[in-house]
């Protein structure tokens, strides 16, 4: 009888540390799953992050331009090529590359590309120009970066057609400027005149007259 309770006693004690064995297990899987969630939401975060974003056509002032997903206005770099992004260093903190690749939204008509910059990343391109976004530019609808001459070389706002479109602001000098003030030609002085003087007369002094004597004298 004793036996038989030692081996159910013992039959328990094997079952009770089963079932704490079969907890632990279950509760260190649950925290591993917790403890990977973020990570797990960080790689799909970053996964969705890599597929790109889409850039826009808006008009701003007139002119149809490509802006980014947040409505920020992208530029384009003269003295970059098709290949070759010339905007590096500090040139790229003021003038932030757009990441490539990007989807085309609705209304943007050209070709969209990437390249490969010189530190290595992916940058998009419209029609062959390297796409940049303007650090001076601090809302939806503004374009402080056409026409600015700075790193080298001239900004242009990208337009939808590949366009360049001249500055149409800050170039028109203040009315109290001088250069906004007509230069006034002084009025030509009238022409002289030149008053022939008369021509001299000269009067013909009368012929002396000779009287001839009569006769002779009588003695």
């Amino acid at each position: 009888m004793r036996r038989l309770w030692s081996a159910a006693g013992l039959a328990a004690v094997v079952l009770a540390v089963g079932a704490c064995a079969s907890s632990s297990s279950s509760t260190s899987s649950s925290a591993t799953a917790q403890t990977s969630s973020p990570a797990a939401t960080a790689a799909s975060s970053s996964a969705a992050a890599s597929t790109g974003s889409t850039v826009l056509a808006r008009t701003i002032d007139g002119t149809a331009v490509l802006t980014n997903s947040a409505g920020l206005t992208l530029y384009w770099f003269g003295p970059d090529t098709s290949t070759t992004s010339k905007c590096t260093g500090s040139c790229a903190a003021v003038w932030p590359p757009v990441t490539g690749p990007v989807t085309a939204g609705a209304g943007v008509t050209g070709t969209l590309g990437t390249i490969t910059r010189p530190d290595g990343t992916i940058q998009a391109t419209y029609d062959g120009h390297p796409l940049y976004t303007f650090a001076g530019d601090t809302a939806p609808g503004q374009t402080k970066g056409n026409g600015v001459n700075g790193s080298g070389g001239i900004w242009h706002e990208m337009t939808v057609s590949g366009s360049v479109v001249p500055v149409s602001s800050g170039n028109t000098a203040p009315p109290s400027s001088p250069a906004a003030v007509p230069a006034t030609t002084p009025a030509a002085p009238p022409p002289t005149t030149h008053t022939a003087a008369p021509a001299p007369t000269h009067t013909t002094a009368p012929a002396p007259t000779h009287s001839s004597g009569g006769g002779g004298y009588g003695y």
